[in-house]
């Protein structure tokens, strides 16, 4: 998988969440403004993060949809100062063209769409113009299946369809089964323990869990503790093979991968 000016193998590295958003479900408020956006990069960098995501509008249940120009406005000024200060490639968490082409513009190198290139026309395109990277997401209005697996992987097809039409080279794109997203708690957690399914596709995975509803429910805890769940759900990505994990917690996070998979070298004494 290749990312900006890196390539990403034959391990699990971190995508660190920044939102600079006022409602995020879990940090809300905390980066929504450049200083302490650049001071969070660093610190998620220093941490053990490989990329950094960027946030503009919440997708929590029940979030405010906001415009394209005031998703600009939050987003595209800390892209380009992370991109100035940071050796780091970035992503853009957006469904709209609009706001990743103005990211783009700005340095980001990675489109992170929870739609999977289904909700805007023209983002397949935007990826291809600036030859950036892409997460295509699964997730889907109508939250009835048939055979559960089986559906969630037509869907990714279809995503994987649209980009490779727009001639988005292999190597440039990852699938993320989409946690938290159109489906109910049992679903979330058995597509979490088969990640290793959407492989069959051909492309990188990423899991995000960090923090999310599936933890909270199965914990009965609040969004701030999750840590443990998250890192549950971590170390099973690393068994399952994933590239990615994204993530809020860094530090945490990069030292359950560390240990996952020094337990899984296979280098034994005799």
């Amino acid at each position: 998988m290749i990312i900006g000016n890196k390539e990403f193998f034959g391990r699990t590295y971190i995508m660190g969440i920044l939102n600079v958003t006022p409602d995020s479900f879990s940090d809300g408020g905390k980066w929504n403004n450049i200083d302490n956006a650049l001071r969070h990069t660093e610190q998620m960098i220093n941490d053990g993060a490989a990329v950094i995501d960027v946030g503009g509008e919440s997708t929590r249940p029940g979030h405010t949809k906001i415009s394209d120009s005031e998703e600009i406005e939050r987003t595209a000024p800390v892209i380009e100062e992370i991109k100035k200060r940071f050796d780091i490639p970035v992503s853009i968490d957006t469904y709209k063209s609009a706001v990743a082409r103005e990211a783009l513009l700005k340095g980001a190198d990675l489109v992170n769409d929870i739609w999977g290139f289904k909700f805007d026309g023209k983002m397949a395109e935007t990826v291809k113009e600036f030859d950036a990277a892409c997460c295509l997401m699964h997730n889907r209005q109508n939250a009835e299946y048939g055979d559960f697996m089986s559906d969630v992987l037509c869907d990714l097809k279809e995503s994987i369809k649209l980009a490779k039409s727009a001639g988005i080279d292999d190597n440039k794109i990852m699938t993320d089964p989409g946690i938290g997203f159109a489906k109910t708690l049992e679903e979330n957690l058995y597509l979490t323990g088969h990640t290793e399914e959407l492989k069959k596709l051909g492309y990188p995975v990423l899991l995000g869990t960090s923090r999310k509803s599936m933890i909270g429910l199965t914990l009965d805890l609040p969004t701030d503790k999750r840590l443990e769940g998250t890192l549950v759900t971590t170390v099973l990505a690393v068994q399952k093979g994933c590239l990615f994990v994204r993530v809020h917690d860094v530090k945490e996070n990069a030292r359950a991968i560390k240990m996952t998979e020094a337990l899984g070298r296979e280098k034994w004494i005799k």
